[in-house]
């Protein structure tokens, strides 16, 4: 396909300069009508010496000599990743977290679909390609039982960019953790038992299949019918996130989310905890090093410590406070229990509630920690936000890891969006 790209690329050139059909290639062809900068054309010269070696007509036998001449732009990889580009590079971790919070809460309110839901978070903990999640099927989810009764679950995520290999020749297997592993079994179980009379053996169904009006593929050896090109997971999975507009506070603007960032993210993950070349290019599914070497370069990245002042600033544009400020416990959804109050005696030794639960199911997450990022969370206007603050930015000092210390960034920003709304509602009134 790079091959093609490339010949494209020049034949489109031509055609601008030249009236006549062209019959044969020449060098200076080549010396006009070939970008050294464009990135297409090292294809294009791949190509055109394959072409040579092989003895076929349509080339100059001059062509070659030019291509030892020409010298062509190095291809440089990984700026996205060591430059940590907004849009294309890795995510940073609140912007993880952002993430994840936004696709647990939709799914959990039915705003996305299980195969969503679960297919997202396949992006997020493996870095697979949209390739090698378009072709598993329901058998490669597996489920062991120990004899003391432990489930682990294994996918066995088929290999991709092998050379002279089918995609499904080899697979991998890769541990999931149960919170991911135990739903995907379940829902393989029932994408299975969707194909039963309509495939001889139903644990050969993929696990992500196309609609059932939707156009089979049958053209792809190893594959079989039903299942997505790589190109419609990827549309899937941009389609389906794209609904929960999540917010970056690099930008202030919506996440672009694409399959690709989720596995430079991993990428950089791994190179972040220590690990060397050999494991996250044996986690990334590389056959070498080379491309590893760019997330452990990328490494110490912006990390940086949020302040006070850093955290007010960032706020607006994390927006990762999802809860509603009220006035006070009279306005609260369950203003009359009192155990809804959400009080921290570290933070405050006089037991001033925080806010109040707008949940009437179990919860069993760190109060009030986990709260400012809780969409059932109603921070009291006159509530000790700010002690809040104080106390997660004390907190953060006592690790040297910073990766560690990083962990409560997003709640940092929400807690500070908080104060920032108090401030605003105060001036308000007392400006009336």
């Amino acid at each position: 396909m790079g091959h093609f790209i490339g010949l494209k690329a020049f034949a489109l050139r031509m055609q601008e300069r030249c009236i006549e059909p062209l019959e044969l290639i020449s060098g200076n062809d080549v010396l006009i009508h070939c970008d050294a900068n464009d990135f297409r054309t090292r294809n294009f010269f791949a190509f055109l010496r394959r072409w040579h070696a092989m003895g076929l007509p349509g080339i100059h036998g001059d062509v070659t000599h030019v291509l030892d001449m020409k010298k062509l732009r190095k291809r440089e990889t990984g700026i996205a990743v060591l430059t940590w580009d907004p849009e294309l590079g890795p995510f940073t971790e609140i912007e993880q977290v952002g993430i994840q919070d936004a696709l647990n809460d939709a799914y959990g309110a039915g705003l996305l679909s299980e195969e969503i839901y679960l297919l997202g978070w396949l992006f997020i903990a493996l870095g697979s390609r949209p390739i090698q999640l378009a072709a598993l099927k329901v058998c490669d989810v597996v489920c062991s039982v120990a004899a003391d009764g432990t489930e682990s679950f294994i996918l066995r995520i088929p290999r991709a960019k092998q050379q002279n290999q089918s995609i499904r020749q080899e697979l991998k297997p890769r541990a999931l953790v149960h919170q991911i592993g135990r739903p995907l079994f379940d829902y393989a179980q029932r994408v299975s038992e969707s194909f039963v009379g309509e495939l001889p053996d139903t644990q050969q169904a993929p696990l992500f299949p196309l609609p059932r009006q939707s156009q089979y593929r049958a053209d792809v050896p190893g594959w079989g019918r039903f299942h997505r090109t790589s190109e419609n997971i990827r549309n899937l999975l941009v389609s389906g996130l794209k609904k929960l507009s999540v917010r970056s506070e690099r930008t202030g603007a919506v996440i672009n989310i694409c399959a690709l960032r989720f596995r430079r993210t991993l990428g950089t993950n791994l190179a972040r905890e220590g690990h060397g070349v050999l494991v996250i290019a044996d986690l990334l599914d590389h056959s070498r090093t080379d491309s590893a070497g760019v997330y452990v370069a990328a490494t110490p990245e912006l990390a940086m410590r949020i302040e006070k002042a850093t955290a007010l600033y960032m706020a607006p544009l994390a927006q990762a406070f999802k809860g509603q400020l009220i006035a006070h416990e009279g306005s609260a959804v369950r203003g009359a229990d009192r155990s809804s109050r959400i009080i921290d005696l570290r933070i405050d030794q006089s037991a001033r509630p925080m806010g109040s639960c707008g949940s009437f199911s179990f919860c069993g997450l760190n109060a009030p920690v986990a709260c400012y990022t809780c969409q059932c969370f109603q921070p009291w206007l006159d509530g000790p936000h700010e002690a809040v603050l104080d106390f997660l930015l004390e907190d953060a000092k006592r690790y040297s890891d910073a990766r560690i210390a990083a962990v409560n960034d997003r709640t940092l920003l929400a807690v500070a969006e908080v104060i920032r709304l108090c401030r605003t509602r105060k001036e308000q009134t007392l400006g009336r």
